[in-house]
């Protein structure tokens, strides 16, 4: 097995569920993430201190970790006129030096003692526009394409700022994050590839399926 260090962790960050008043009914959830200090258990599908809120759609083993890279907060924090902290998208790891949207799904990486592996982006739900306190900030984090990526615990570990990141091994198939992410923002040709992709969480296998059939029938019905 090969490795390619290809960043460092800027930061780890948790958090809890709480209660959260937005447009007049309470919301829990778990998007508030602060920094820590120290080296923090990676294991199952969480970091010690982190949880989710509603693992319907949050959470579990493809998404156990969230990544977020310092270069893409630079660009918001040019575009906002202000500049944001680690973890203010949620993410559980703030990273430098690596393009998320350029990392192949599948590709394992070693953080720490513990090595995890790329899955799949982030979508954006309502709780991203609760946090920045703006509801139009969904549209237009996912018009940013800068999703970020989720990674799951393939081996547990501790992780930490400072940490390198290690590229230990990266699938032929060349999907990257990027892909998997353009492919529901007006890239239909890319769903073939993404219905029956090996390292792609079942979830967005199916819903590459069913976005599929629905351009198929679209197609049939012109």
């Amino acid at each position: 097995m090969s490795s390619e260090p290809i960043g460092l962790v800027v930061s780890v960050n948790v958090g809890q569920p709480r209660e959260v008043r937005w447009h007049g009914r309470t919301v829990t959830t778990a998007i508030w993430k602060q920094p820590v200090s120290g080296r923090i258990r990676a294991v199952d599908v969480n970091l010690d201190g982190d949880d989710q809120a509603d693992r319907r759609v949050h959470g579990g083993p493809t998404k156990a970790i969230y990544a977020y890279a310092a270069e893409d907060y630079q660009w918001w924090a040019d575009g906002l006129g202000s500049p944001l902290e680690p973890g203010t998208f949620g993410e559980n790891l703030t990273v430098a030096g690596t393009d998320l949207n350029a990392a192949v799904v599948g590709e394992r990486w070693q953080v720490g003692t513990a090595i995890l592996r790329v899955t799949e982006p982030r979508m954006p739900c309502f709780k991203l526009g609760m946090r920045m306190g703006d509801a139009t900030f969904v549209d237009r984090f996912a018009d940013a394409a800068r999703p970020g990526t989720y990674l799951a615990i393939e081996h547990p570990g501790d992780v930490g700022a400072g940490d390198t990141i290690t590229l230990l091994q990266r699938p032929d198939h060349g999907v990257t994050i990027g892909a998997v992410e353009r492919a529901y923002h007006g890239h239909p040709e890319l769903l073939p590839t993404l219905a029956n992709l090996e390292g792609l969480s079942d979830s967005w296998r199916t819903g590459a399926r069913r976005h599929l059939a629905r351009h198929q029938s679209a197609g049939q019905a012109n």
